[in-house]
């Protein structure tokens, strides 16, 4: 059994299958997801129900699927002229904010969908968790997409909220904690100060940073074992 770990998927399944292929991921083995499976690239909600089918897998919530929660529940109704005409100017502001993050590709798949399917996602991305701890291979890891904002090592992870976890980025140049090693999605490595291998995965100061760009230029879908430090390469 190994455990893996795969950053920010962004709608590139073509890469999310590779990378389980190059992994030779197994029902044996555990997966989990760093959260941003939605937006930007060209398969989102195909990306998610392929998720769906393993049931090995475990996902963190990150902040598109929020922006997706909020907007999709508008959707599950056909799309008109009509429909968008009632919507509310707040609806309609948030929906448009979506967009310009990268939201339209998951419209364009979730609104191909009967009802049933649309609901069957919905249900899906409502049952990310917000964090994960675990241990592996003799380390402790805490998984969660962003970071922890406002940081204190006497704070509990029930006491961060969401804009806390799903938002805010990390401060790489910090260890939050001695004995626990800290795997974050959200901050593409290429944006990472310091970083000798942007675009690549980040360790240090008990940190792991997963995010390598999957939809950009010059960035690839990544992941690790947790056991054996392996890193893995969609491309």
């Amino acid at each position: 059994m190994a455990t893996y770990v795969i950053g920010d998927i962004h709608g590139e399944l073509e890469q999310l299958k590779i990378l389980l292929l190059k992994m030779n991921f197994g029902d044996a083995d555990e997966l989990y997801i760093m959260g941003d499976v939605v937006d930007r690239g060209p398969h989102p909600v195909k990306a998610l129900q392929f998720l769906m089918t393993l049931p090995n897998c475990t996902c963190i919530v990150g902040n598109h699927e929020i922006m997706a929660l909020t907007n999709l529940k508008l959707l599950l109704k056909e799309v008109t002229d009509t429909f968008l005409a009632k919507l509310s100017k707040e609806d309609m502001g948030q929906l448009l904010d979506w967009m310009k993050n990268g939201g339209d590709t998951t419209i364009a798949e979730f609104t191909k969908l009967s009802v049933e399917e649309r609901k069957a996602v919905l249900d899906y991305i409502g049952e990310f968790e917000l964090y994960k701890e675990l241990e592996a291979g003799g380390r402790e890891y805490l998984l969660v997409h962003a970071g922890l904002e406002n940081f204190s090592e006497e704070k509990r992870m029930e006491e961060y909220d969401l804009h806390e976890l799903v938002w805010m980025r990390t401060d790489y140049e910090i260890p939050y904690f001695p004995h626990k090693i800290v795997i974050t999605g959200h901050t593409p490595t290429q944006y990472i100060l310091g970083n000798p291998r942007p675009g690549y995965i980040y360790r240090a100061n008990n940190h792991i940073a997963l995010d390598c760009g999957a939809c950009s230029e010059g960035g690839r879908l990544a992941g690790i074992c947790l056991e054996t430090g392996e890193e893995f390469y969609a491309r």
